[in-house]
């Protein structure tokens, strides 16, 4: 095999590996299941706070109109290390504060979403790192 055509058929391999390899990862990161044209606002107390790989969660018993029980929302939010990176920390929620959320709610229907912005009991406000993008709303 020529030289130049060796180097062509190894980059071409090494491509498609690369390809291949990072599939699952674009796979994992769809935002399809959220609806991020009907964003809502949710106040509530923070019932769990997990801050863990591949992303940090947040359980969040969300207020309702009087009369009517909380109704317990389950956030996701960006990996540890965007969030670092966008100016959270680790220990910045903690089970039992009440927060503000903005989020694209599940297209399913279900309490849950992809959260746009968090909003602290001190007014600090914090987004979700640029691929959820912004909140629509304030």
């Amino acid at each position: 095999m020529k030289p130049l055509r060796k180097v062509a058929v190894l980059w071409a391999a090494a491509v498609a590996v690369a390809t291949t390899a990072a599939w699952p990862a674009f796979a994992h990161h769809s935002f399809a299941m959220f609806d991020h044209d009907h964003q809502i606002r949710l106040k509530g107390t923070v019932k769990i706070f997990q801050w863990t790989n591949p992303h940090v969660y947040i359980l969040l018993a969300a207020m309702q109109p009087s009369g009517v029980p909380p109704k317990n929302y389950t956030i996701e939010c960006a990996s540890p290390g965007i969030l670092d990176r966008v100016g959270w920390k680790w220990n910045m929620i903690k089970v039992g504060d009440t927060i503000t959320t903005i989020i694209a709610p599940l297209r399913s229907g279900q309490p849950g979403g992809l959260l746009k912005e968090v909003t602290l009991a001190d007014g600090r406000s914090f987004g979700n790192g640029p691929a959820a993008g912004r909140a629509s709303i304030h």
